[in-house]
């Protein structure tokens, strides 16, 4: 009877030891690209997880290892990775609701802003019923600032002078750009510099950042300072059914550190990422290109309304409520 009793006390123990292991929780993370100020909140995510539960509860970032960008809500979906990031104008007919954040000229005039309008159309049911189609759940923004464009050869001096620039732009950007006659074309961030280089391409529309990260300031000649014509949206998602999985506590963790996560990256976006900026457009003898206010109140007035409108009347005919859509975000960016 001892003898069965340390027995069965050894066995408990094996097994407790056994469930240990399995209560650890690791989740894979896909990016593109490498580090950047672009993918800062997730590096901060996963480093507040990790330390917040000893080491319990683990995302292991990968940069292109996973998916290309353009798949990463494909992978989600099948589950074949726990979290990805991706960027709406990637793939529009997939997740048609976060397409109202890409809209050109919307208004939104800093990170903390783009925050709040992402989290306002995150929160809303039909958006995560959208996403819930990929069996995502949409977890945080990527929060960029209004995009400008970098190009080789003649810098513009008017909006005319845009006239058959072919240029990587997605989305809104793209829509704003061809209202006055450039040539915006898709392509992943990652064959940008490629296609830059072999004239595939004539300019690039980017955030800073990414001008940087990507290689595209480096052999370019003249950079726009205030076109501003929007931005894109980047989400952070979750496969829906790893959500789940997780332990109560789990989950606390994982929710309770996006709001930091954020803070950290909208920090390092404004301070170490546009700080750099100025002296790197000096050091590669850029020229800033500054159109006058006049031209960009002409630009903004002849393509907002009409994308806005196209935008609505397009979505609210896949069942969308479009307009509901449209008017959170306005009402949003100016509270």
């Amino acid at each position: 009877m001892h003898r069965n009793m340390i027995g069965t006390a050894a066995l408990a123990a094996f097994a407790i030891g056994l469930v240990g292991e399995a209560v650890a929780t690791e989740w894979n993370v896909s990016l593109w690209g490498k580090r950047r100020a672009f993918t800062e909140h997730v590096e901060k995510l996963a480093e507040l997880v990790a330390e917040k539960t000893d080491g319990e509860f683990t995302l292991n970032l990968s940069y292109g290892g996973l998916s290309n960008s353009r798949e990463n809500l494909d992978g989600i979906s099948i589950g074949a990775f726990e979290m990805a990031q991706f960027c709406a104008g990637y793939h529009a007919d997939k997740n048609p609701s976060i397409t109202v954040l890409e809209l050109p000229f919307l208004g939104v005039d800093s990170l903390e802003k783009e925050i709040a309008v992402s989290l306002a159309v995150y929160a809303h049911p039909a958006v995560q019923e959208d996403l819930g189609r990929w069996n995502a759940t949409l977890l945080m923004p990527s929060p960029l600032p209004q995009y400008n464009i970098i190009g080789l050869g003649d810098a513009p001096r008017t909006l005319a002078d845009f006239d058959g620039l072919s240029v990587r732009a997605t989305g809104g950007i793209g829509t704003a750009l061809a209202a006055i006659g450039a040539v915006p074309t898709s392509m992943p961030a990652t064959d940008v510099r490629l296609s830059l280089d072999n004239g595939v391409i004539k300019a690039v529309a980017f955030a800073p950042h990414a001008h940087m990260s990507f290689g595209t300031v480096e052999n370019a000649d003249w950079w726009t300072t205030n076109l501003n014509p929007g931005t894109v949206n980047c989400p952070v998602v979750v496969n829906t059914d790893a959500m789940n999985a997780l332990s109560d506590d789990e989950r606390a963790v994982l929710i309770g550190s996006i709001d930091e996560a954020l803070e950290y990256y909208v920090e390092h976006y404004n301070e170490a990422t546009m700080s750099a900026w100025g002296p790197k457009l000096d050091e590669e003898d850029i020229e800033r290109v500054t159109f006058d206010e006049a031209s960009v109140a002409e630009f903004r007035e002849a393509v907002a309304g009409p994308a806005a409108a196209e935008w609505i009347a397009a979505n609210s005919a896949r069942g969308l409520p479009a307009q509901e859509l449209y008017d959170l975000v306005t009402e949003t960016i100016g509270n």
